[in-house]
């Protein structure tokens, strides 16, 4: 079994000195962490497979395609391969 906790990670994205820390990688999926400071620009660019985000901690807004909505802690987002998105408009420093 492998186990994580966020603070963790937290530190280890931060001695990685990357907004993202993938820390896990298996045939089927991958998992990883993601934070971005208020006002901060998003620079992901569209992915090769499917991902989905949840919201630990923050407020933004994603847009998805030519879809934006809201996401704050709780909020869980499915983004197809292939489709550009990216957080925006982070009010609060975000956690995914």
């Amino acid at each position: 079994m492998d186990h994580y906790t966020l603070s963790t990670l937290q530190a280890q994205r931060l001695q990685a000195n990357n907004a993202y820390l993938e820390f896990l990688r298996v045939p089927a999926m991958s998992a990883g962490l993601y934070e971005l400071a208020v006002g901060s620009i998003d620079p992901q660019q569209p992915h090769t497979e499917d991902e989905l985000y949840y919201v630990v901690h923050g407020q933004a807004n994603i847009t998805v395609g030519d879809e934006t909505q809201p996401v704050a802690p709780g909020s869980l987002v499915f983004v197809a391969a292939q489709v550009p998105h990216r957080f925006h408009d982070i009010t609060e420093s975000l956690t995914v």
